[in-house]
């Protein structure tokens, strides 16, 4: 028997980046995109690799240009790593695993070092995938916390805990990660958001402005650690931001959701530097009435749009500029 998961990209809807330096946030999934994990028994534990997995270049050009195109973390390093923390996750939690060997292969879809999550993606499929074959119950605080380990412990990446809640649970998700309560508990109080309650949304994203998460949050982080505190007034307003957009979905206030939105950008470029591709997708998107902000570290945008004829505009004019927009699809399992 075949065990197939699935998993998708994360958008970032509002309070980002405070998500790793207790602040709050909420988030979605959408399906737009997916990974993909094909998992079954075999004699011998196999991993087959994918094309973010190649070893052997005609050149160095080609290695710079796959590097560009993946980052350093390819697939197998991902699976790898989640194995390895499933197993000792069973394993200091007296969990006895089924003396069974698999073989297992993923795909994804999902557009590289946008700020989607890709690379969580494909950890979460692979740990539902294990999950399912030894029967292994894993809440959806712990799943994200292990998820993220992989990536904070195995890999070095600097990154928080949102995208892999949004793609634990698979609805969006209202997320409080306030110091008091990630140290009482170990994770952040999550709350499931009701779908309906969203307005309209779009996503858009130029492939050529990919950037891995590290590269913002690395530096970030440092001037966190250290107190600044221009980045630490931002934190706190980012937290307020999102605490206002919840109230503003449950008011069906469209207004304030879009003002609080543009906020969310121009205080994140108050702080940090933006590439001027970036600061163009925003400029496109609000120029047209849209309100817009990074989906997560770059690369892609996400914001309201009032009608469809907003909307047939938005596209428009980002097609113009060779801007991918759609209607993502929000997960609500």
């Amino acid at each position: 028997m075949i065990i197939e998961t699935y998993s998708y990209p994360r958008a970032a809807v509002i309070g980002n980046p405070s998500d790793g330096y207790f602040g709050k946030t909420i988030a979605f999934v959408f399906s737009n995109f997916q990974a993909k994990v094909q998992l079954y028994q075999t004699p011998q534990l196999e991993i087959k690799p994918q094309r973010l997995d190649i070893t052997t270049y005609d050149n160095m050009q080609s290695l710079v240009e796959d590097i560009n195109f993946a980052g350093y973390y390819g697939g197998m390093r991902l699976i790898k790593g989640i194995i390895k923390v499933f197993y000792e996750y069973c394993k200091e939690n007296n969990i006895q695993l089924a003396s069974k060997n698999f073989t297992i292969q993923y795909q994804s879809n999902i557009p590289l070092r946008l700020g989607l999550a890709g690379s969580s993606a494909i950890l979460s499929a692979c740990l539902k995938a294990l999950c399912l074959f030894y029967e292994v119950y894993i809440s959806p605080a712990i799943f994200a916390n292990l998820v993220l380990s992989v990536e904070n412990k195995e890999l070095g990446i600097s990154a928080g805990l949102q995208d892999r809640v949004a793609q634990a649970f698979e609805k969006p998700v209202f997320m409080n990660f306030e110091k008091k309560i990630m140290e009482k508990q170990g994770y952040g109080d999550y709350s499931p958001l009701n779908i309906e309650q969203f307005p309209s949304m779009y996503i858009a994203f130029r492939k050529n402005l990919s950037e891995g998460t590290e590269i913002l949050h690395n530096n970030l982080k440092a001037r966190f650690e250290i107190g600044e505190e221009k980045v630490l007034k931002a934190m706190e307003r980012w937290g307020q931001i999102t605490v206002d957009f919840k109230k503003a979905l449950l008011n069906n206030d469209r207004l304030k959701i879009h003002d609080l939105i543009n906020e969310n950008f121009d205080l994140r470029r108050s702080l940090v530097p933006i590439s001027k591709g970036n600061i163009q997708m925003v400029e496109l998107a609000r120029s047209v009435g849209a309100s817009a902000k990074f989906t997560g570290s770059g690369g892609a945008i996400i914001g309201t749009y009032d009608n469809e004829i907003t909307y047939n505009k938005l596209k428009d004019l980002m097609n113009n500029h060779g801007i991918e927009v759609i209607k993502p699809n929000i997960v609500n399992n």
